[in-house]
């Protein structure tokens, strides 16, 4: 068994992971025949996966998904939704992401929107990359309380490090001309240096129109949608049907 000298070293190292491989192969008879480089590779393998894990639940935690339990490969299908199975292989890639590109999910209320924007967003999160999940309205109250109490410039700073930014529910209610020139800093920081996820119940042709004020428009839209790669979804609202199946 491994010596208790050894067992410290790994624990001050943060490598308990290591540890228990290692003590678990001691246990194992099926592991004799094993080479010292094949035992050792699956010690680091072990080390590497409880890293990972960490990783990733600090990043989900962080991000603060609404949806915890979307994920690309739970995404289905079916033909009345019109879901481009294509586009969705390659934003798995993530190479949107390290390209600096944007996505635009757009459909009627029910359609899954939110599933698809918080699957990309967690698959982000175990490619290594940074996330953060608002809904508009919310993002507009944490908004006005940095307005109050002197905090906006940091708020500004902390989105504009988030790598894939969420914002849910676009253009359910008018903008006031603060919402508008504060959209448009978020917009102005994270333009060709981060990736943002929209989704909205309307197509992205009538963005403009409800942003209001025509230049600030032409500036938010500009910078969300030039390099945007668009999900339309159609069809009935799958909650209802989900529903009509308890039934």
């Amino acid at each position: 068994m491994i010596d208790a000298s050894t067992q410290q070293k790994l624990s001050a190292m943060k490598m308990d992971a290591m540890a228990a491989a290692w003590q678990e192969q001691q246990r194992r008879t099926d592991h004799d025949a094993l080479t010292f480089d094949e035992r050792f590779g699956m010690l680091v393998d072990a080390q590497y996966l409880a890293r990972e894990n960490r990783r990733l639940h600090r990043a989900l935690t962080e991000a603060r998904l609404r949806l915890t339990q979307a994920s690309l490969e739970a995404v289905d299908y079916p033909a009345k939704r019109q879901l481009d199975k294509a586009l969705i292989r390659q934003l798995a890639t993530g190479r949107w992401i390290r390209e600096h590109h944007n996505v635009a999910i757009t459909g009627p209320t029910g359609t899954g929107k939110t599933f698809i924007a918080c699957a990309l967003a967690h698959q982000a999160c175990r490619s290594g990359f940074r996330a953060l999940y608002r809904r508009l309205p919310r993002l507009f109250e944490e908004l006005t309380l940095a307005h109050a109490d002197g905090t906006y410039t940091r708020l500004l700073a902390r989105l504009a490090r988030i790598d894939v930014l969420v914002i849910d529910d676009w253009g359910l209610a008018p903008l006031r001309d603060q919402d508008r020139r504060d959209l448009l800093e978020i917009f102005e920081d994270r333009y060709g240096m981060r990736s943002t996820v929209l989704t909205s119940q309307f197509a992205t042709e009538h963005w403009h129109d409800h942003v209001g004020e025509a230049t600030v428009a032409d500036a938010i839209c500009d910078r969300l949608l030039h390099n945007a790669h668009r999900i339309a979804l159609k069809g009935p609202s799958r909650r209802k049907e989900d529903a009509q199946l308890d039934a």
